[in-house]
């Protein structure tokens, strides 16, 4: 298995603790819409170990990084 293959949304929602099939994650999605003018790490359901992964992955740009971008996406839609 590639290293990257890790980085997945799945594997990203399992890192925070939450569901991860693809129903699971899809609800989650529906569930937590944000407005364009509230970033993923702004939004008010994180608790405090979810808000700070996804901010250090963001800030240092880390492995998760690409994938916090793929949700922050997706809860725009």
């Amino acid at each position: 298995m590639d290293i990257l293959d890790s980085y997945t949304i799945e594997n990203l929602f399992a890192q925070l603790g939450l569901a991860n099939t693809p129903e699971a994650i899809s609800a989650f999605i529906k569930s937590h819409h944000l407005s364009a003018d509230v970033q993923i790490a702004d939004a008010p359901f994180w608790n405090e170990g979810q808000l700070q992964f996804i901010q250090e992955s963001l800030d240092e740009d880390a492995d998760w990084a690409e994938v916090v971008d793929e949700l922050n996406a997706l809860l725009h839609e």
